[in-house]
């Protein structure tokens, strides 16, 4: 049993002699992270290498109470890199892909390592596995492929229409995955998710962002009118799907992982206000982004129908355990030692 830095703790269950030999590209990053404790934590006797840049995104905090488990290991490199690549694949049966540049705004001020890592190293590691005969290569993409719709929810048939620099890098890994699987018949997974939270979470996506800069004594900047619409996921539901689909999901199919959890950025927003205790006046309005989606609606009712899976994290719980694992992250170190010698002064009086 370990004891993990986002206060959860880690059980290790009993299993079976090893069965699977993973290479978990961009496991430091938040999903990536929590994905290879959930193996650790349900599998221990699989073998995880973990490859990571560490870039701005990664950190090894997220995975430090699994650094010394007998079979993980963490290397660091790039995915672009051919010889590490494949001598890390012929170590490995499954590669899992969560490694990506995912940050909107960083891909419209510029495209290129999002076009770099996205793309080339998705086919770096296809080619890798290709060349060690894998059982799986499992691409881990996004519902930002599909565009966005104020009608219909997207199923996994729908087209891909997407609108911002990132979103087409991951469709056009996509498409890519799709090649591989049909003209040289590697043994492809591919899952689209909606927007994750969770504890870990990199403070450039919206929650954890709004929490630091409240913290901070800022205001948060929202969007236009902040009706951007989006379906919201808890990171271990996210886990556990994919592991779902990893050991019992058909070979060459999409899978489309979603709660049916939708709210606007505006009450993500005002949610988070509320749970801080903050005043709706910490909001500013700033200009929209260029081609800022409207919503997302997937439809994830072929993961729920055919593998069984479905979301077992209530929102309202998931949210407010995670926004306060944040203000507890972003709250000043002098001001929580203020106010635990506040408290020891009140145990003594």
């Amino acid at each position: 049993m370990a004891e993990h830095s986002s206060g959860f703790v880690l059980k290790y269950r009993r299993s079976s002699p090893i069965c699977m030999r993973l290479l978990i590209t961009g496991g430091a990053g938040f999903i990536g992270s929590h994905f290879i404790r959930h193996i650790i934590g349900n599998y221990p006797n699989d073998q995880v290498i973990n490859l990571d840049k560490l870039t701005y995104a990664g950190n090894l905090e997220n995975v430090a109470d699994i650094a010394d488990h007998p079979h993980y290991r963490f290397v660091k490199g790039d995915i672009t890199d051919k010889k590490l690549v494949d001598r890390l694949a012929s170590e490995a049966d499954v590669i899992v892909n969560f490694a990506a540049e995912t940050h909107v705004d960083r891909s419209i001020e510029d495209a290129t390592p999002f076009l770099t890592t996205n793309i080339i190293g998705t086919q770096v590691l296809m080619e890798a596995a290709l060349r060690h005969k894998h059982a799986r290569f499992f691409h881990i993409s996004t519902d930002e492929v599909y565009g966005d719709s104020l009608e219909s929810r997207f199923v996994e048939s729908s087209p891909l229409r997407p609108n911002s620099p990132y979103a087409a890098s991951k469709a056009a890994a996509e498409h890519l995955v799709a090649s591989y699987r049909r003209t040289y018949d590697l043994p492809t997974l591919v899952t689209r998710c909606s927007n994750n939270y969770g504890p870990n979470q990199y403070p450039e996506k919206l929650v954890p962002f709004f929490v630091k800069k409240l913290m901070a004594g800022e205001k948060v900047p929202v969007y236009k009118d902040g009706l951007n619409i989006r379906d919201w996921l808890h990171v271990t539901d996210h886990c556990k799907a994919i592991d779902l689909v990893l050991r019992k999901g058909k070979i060459g199919e999409i899978y489309n992982i979603g709660a049916h959890n939708e709210h606007t950025n505006l009450e993500i927003t005002k949610r988070i206000l509320r749970i801080l205790g903050f005043s709706e006046d910490r909001i500013e309005f700033v200009k929209d982004r260029p081609g800022h989606d409207v919503r997302y609606p997937i439809d994830a009712t072929k993961i729920m129908k055919e593998l069984g899976w479905k979301p077992t994290v209530n929102f309202d719980k998931g949210f407010a355990e995670t926004v306060e694992w944040l203000r507890n992250k972003f709250t000043p170190k002098v001001h929580v030692r203020n106010i635990r010698i506040h408290r020891k002064a009140r145990q003594r009086a």
